[in-house]
């Protein structure tokens, strides 16, 4: 099992949700976040002053998956979330030792 952590533009969201649902994936784990990375932020204009906005908006997606779903679950996030401009996101992979349902109790790729 793997744990697939990505961070996203938020407007590719629901892209991103809809192509994830076509390829078979059940769930995915949707937080807000804030960051920087090459973008390094922004100038913005407000009332008249203008500010620094260092911390960007993104969308951080966690999705456990069994091992033979994720090279396809990559290759999906990366097809639906890429804009082609800078701060298109990141995907991390991470092994997972076990996974438990509460509700049932099943276990391992069961538990996905």
């Amino acid at each position: 099992m793997k744990l697939i952590t990505a961070i996203i533009q938020p407007q590719k969201l629901n892209e991103v949700q809809e192509a994830l649902s076509a390829i078979g994936v059940k769930g995915v784990t949707v937080t807000d976040a804030v960051g920087f990375g090459s973008q390094k932020g922004h100038t913005e204009h407000y009332r008249g002053a203008e500010y620094e906005v260092k911390f960007l908006a993104k969308k951080k997606l966690q999705i456990a998956v069994s091992d033979g779903l994720c090279e396809k679950t990559v290759e999906t996030l990366m097809q639906s979330a890429k804009t082609g401009n800078i701060g298109d996101g990141k995907i991390f992979v991470q092994g997972i030792e076990s996974a438990v349902r509460i509700r049932t109790g099943e276990r391992g790729d069961d538990a996905l």
